[in-house]
């Protein structure tokens, strides 16, 4: 049984997270862990909010902002259960209280997939996804992630992002190995190539024989531009909500096309969950 990590807030608790945590967990037959990050340095109030009628920190406002923040993180916590116990699911609330980044990347270490949304921060600033505390975990984390978007919507096929580099080869085979329950959706190949080439697919043999064993009946899409700009149009014009899989995110890592910007761009103009693997 596969065990998968589902990271929150317990201060802005994402459903989203929970509801996509809980589909693949239960089409998967896994075991779902909710990491509660209780950031020591992170609550809900600003240090303005301390200032007592006399001036300077208010001990007697600080201890009820606390509590508060207290409250609202067991309603989470509470909120996430019971949506497991309607699931029908084997599950794990874990509530961490170290430094939020560094206690997910050591959670990770020990898990086959962290589901996360993308617009978790983990202050009280907002930013756009994915957020830095988001591409900081992506840059790291020692298993594949799913970051999904802010609102659920289940998702009805795949789309695997392939571009002949070992690492969308490797994402596709991590996918494939984690989550086999949902090679059951409808599969499509989609490669991206420069103008100057043909349309033939990159290692076209090797990768459909690798393919008749893992998605059989995928469909194959080959376009020719910028891959940034196709295969955003692509799944935006698609009539289907997919779940996109695409490889390397380490910053540093050379690959014609699935380098960092190519995740960013996708989690920020596309709300769709999309699956990243490097190795």
């Amino acid at each position: 049984m596969k065990k998968i990590i589902a990271a929150f807030d317990g201060l802005k608790f994402s459903a989203a997270t929970r509801d996509y945590a809980i589909q693949i967990a239960k089409e998967n037959n896994a075991h779902l862990v909710g990491i509660f990050l209780d950031d020591p340095f992170y609550q809900s109030y600003k240090v303005y909010d301390l200032i007592g009628e006399e001036g300077g920190i208010s001990p007697e406002k600080q201890k009820k902002l606390l509590a508060a923040d207290e409250k609202t993180r067991e309603k989470s916590v509470a909120g996430f259960e019971e949506a497991c116990r309607k699931a029908g699911l084997q599950y794990t609330v874990r509530r961490n209280k170290e430094v939020a980044t560094q206690a997910l990347l050591q959670e990770s270490i020990y898990a086959d997939l962290i589901v996360i949304n993308a617009h978790e921060t983990f202050t009280n600033r907002a930013e756009q996804a994915p957020t830095r505390f988001v591409r900081d975990i992506l840059s790291a984390v020692q298993c594949p992630v799913l970051v999904v978007p802010a609102h659920y919507k289940p998702f009805k096929s795949l789309v695997l992002l392939f571009d002949g580099q070992p690492a969308s080869v490797f994402a596709i085979k991590m996918f494939s190995y984690m989550l086999p329950a949902l090679k059951e959706h409808p599969a499509e190949v989609l490669s991206v190539k420069p103008m100057s080439q043909t349309l033939h697919l990159p290692d076209n043999k090797l990768m459909k024989e690798f393919m008749k064993r893992h998605f059989p009946k995928a469909a194959y899409t080959i376009m020719k531009g910028l891959p940034e700009t196709e295969i955003v149009n692509f799944l935006k014009e698609g009539k289907q909500t997919p779940l996109v899989v695409l490889g390397a995110y380490q910053r540093g890592m050379v690959s014609r096309w699935f380098r960092p910007s190519m995740a960013d761009v996708l989690i920020k103009e596309l709300k769709l969950p999309v699956f990243i693997a490097h190795n």
